[in-house]
């Protein structure tokens, strides 16, 4: 049977089992994992995470697109559990469950009756068995079906490959497809991904197990790793990336010429080649949309922030006070905007941003140096109530001193994301801006160098990280197709773990920010707020987003004299560097709009 290809797939795995519709009307998706081999037979629907209550209910992390087929109507059901390397299958009854679509599951099973019986089913799957999935109708058909197929070129006919997974982007859904290697050896046949939209695959024939696509120009060399292509693919791959970088130095050039900074390309005059490959990086990596900002905000004669002003016309009615002595008793309020803060992260929509550099410390840049302070940095991501089961279901976003940016990545891709969600796990270096020439004369409002080549950049503080959020286009709008209705920016340190009932305060009193106050409370260590979604979206469309201050700073750089490059030491302050505050931001919504959650006195 032959159908037109008008579908979406949402898999998480290559083992997904989907369920499609090709009518063109609607979309019928079903995912459930398929057995392994010491459980052959059942399909997996869930994961018993915790106890709820001390009836013996259990909750459970849907794996299933029909939660109340599962969870809620009563019958057979299997539990695997893990026990000392052994794996076994045990055979229960479920009584009744609740919850809804997106969410997690409480359910009772029979003979389940107490918080101990209950706390011994904790960390397993639930089963059902593989006749039991729901029956497809005609024109439907799960994604397990679509793996091994064959994937023939529509225009020629040619078989290129087969279909070794089906992935879900986010975005959209990806068939990963083995290409035939040209020597025939199946063991290093590249993979390449093909986007699981009707304009690429118009068919799918089951019968025929093949899978028709029309790929555009391109496509199927995307992924092909260079050492695999033919030498003449190679020169003409190199000469499109050159071609398409000297497009964008050029673009970058352009600006800064508008802003009356040539002088940083006297570097290309001279040196190596990886020196004046590493000045058009700079020159790239350089964000001149904001040092222009910065610059123009050095002639406003009060271009910060007053916290204190913002806080003290916050009105009162928006100000929760809290006592954070352990040995005080917690106050039903507050307990109640935890529960709140804990739903909408266990739900998937609140993502972190969290800020690592005082837990970070090390200069080193190598993987293992990293190691002991990502140990550092897991604890409190576990004291910030993160919880291990918690974890896939949070988008989360690093933010790092730049050097150790490259480490801080590899070592959570080494760890397997340390139970994140990959595809929800993102990693940027720390904004910085270049340090600006601040003496009257021919560097004043200039970049200085640090070498020829080499701009003197200082981090513009935490106000970058709000810069990094609404300049990543692609990550908002991730985020966005993912559900995330707040996000949560934190210094990572002892105190972050109000983070819910921050949140909380937030979703229940409806306003655009949310703030954390201490006692000894320093707003630029240990900051810790929660944005709206809607209320950045808005931000991100404002010219003037955030306030940068020019801060005098003392600085030696390196000048060009005639001919010669020669050191400027100086004996005052000579520059200005730029910061800029997280609450900046502020400026821009009245107060009545911020909540506060206070435990400074």
């Amino acid at each position: 049977m032959q159908f037109p290809a008008s579908h979406r797939v949402a898999g998480k795995n290559i083992h997904s089992r989907r369920k499609y519709s090709f009518s063109g009307v609607r979309i019928s998706a079903a995912q459930e994992v398929l057995g392994t081999t010491s459980d052959s037979g059942f399909v997996e629907t869930g994961y018993v995470f915790g106890v709820h209550g001390l009836q013996g209910e259990v909750k459970v992390k849907p794996n299933t697109d029909f939660p109340e087929l599962r969870f809620s109507t009563p019958g057979t059901r299997w539990l695997k559990q893990q026990t000392s390397g052994t794996v076994a299958l045990k055979e229960i009854e479920l009584v009744e469950g609740r919850g809804r679509a997106g969410q997690n599951w409480i359910v009772k099973f029979n003979g389940i009756n107490t918080v101990e019986q209950a706390q011994k089913l904790v960390g397993s799957t639930m089963l059902v068995t593989d006749q039991d999935r729901p029956t497809l109708e005609e024109g439907e058909f799960y994604t397990h079906d679509l793996i091994g197929m064959k994937v023939v070129l529509q225009e020629s006919g040619e078989v290129i490959g087969t279909v070794a997974a089906v992935i879900n982007s986010g975005a959209s859904d990806l068939l990963h497809v083995e290409l035939k290697s040209k020597n025939g050896v199946g063991d290093s046949s590249p993979l390449v991904w093909i986007p699981f939209v009707e304009a690429i695959v118009p068919t799918v024939n089951l019968e025929k197990n093949e899978i028709v696509i029309t790929p555009p120009k391109g496509l199927l060399e995307l992924n092909i790793p260079r050492h695999e292509r033919s030498k003449k693919e190679r020169r003409e791959l190199e000469w499109k990336e050159r071609k398409k970088f000297q497009r964008r130095l050029i673009a970058a050039k352009k600006k800064l010429c508008e802003m009356d900074q040539q002088h940083v390309f006297y570097g290309f005059r001279c040196g190596e080649k990886h020196q004046k490959d590493l000045l058009a990086d700079q020159i790239l990596s350089l964000n001149s949309r904001l040092l222009q900002q910065a610059l123009q905000n050095m002639k406003i004669s009060s271009a910060s922030v007053d916290l204190l002003h913002i806080l003290t016309s916050i009105p009162t009615s928006n100000i929760l006070k809290i006592n954070d002595d352990h040995r005080a008793p917690v106050s039903k309020k507050r307990l109640k905007l935890q529960r709140e803060g804990c739903a909408l992260m266990r739900e998937g929509k609140i993502a972190v941003v969290l800020d690592v550099e005082e837990t970070v410390k090390t200069s080193d840049t190598n993987l293992t140096s990293c190691a002991n302070d990502s140990h550092l940095l897991l604890e409190k991501l576990h004291q910030g109530l993160i919880k291990h089961e918690d974890r896939y279901s949070v988008p989360l976003v690093l933010v790092s001193p730049r050097h150790l940016a490259n480490s801080i990545q590899g070592l959570f891709s080494y760890n397997d994301y340390f139970a994140f969600d990959s595809n929800k796990f993102w990693h940027f270096g720390e904004a910085v801006l270049p340090v600006i020439g601040g003496l009257e004369g021919e560097n004043k409002d200039k970049i200085l160098m640090k070498s020829p080549w080499e701009f003197l950049q200082t981090s513009i503080g935490t106000g970058g990280i709000i810069s990094l959020i609404l300049s990543q286009d692609s990550l908002f709008s991730q985020l966005n197709e993912l559900g995330v209705e707040f996000i949560a920016v934190c210094k990572l340190t002892e105190r972050w773990e109000n983070i819910h009932a921050l949140a909380g305060l937030v979703a229940s009193s409806k306003t655009a920010v949310g703030i954390r106050v201490y006692k000894d409370f320093k707003p630029e260590e240990d900051f810790n707020l929660v944005f709206s979604m809607s209320f950045l979206s808005k931000l991100m469309k404002q010219e003037n987003k955030l306030l940068f201050e020019a801060v005098p700073y003392s600085s030696s750089f390196v000048r060009k004299v005639d001919k010669e490059w020669i050191d400027a030491v100086p004996l005052v302050q000579n520059s200005y560097k730029f910061h800029c505050s997280i609450y900046s931001c502020l400026g821009s919504i009245p107060s009545s709009n911020v909540c506060v959650l206070d435990s400074s006195q």
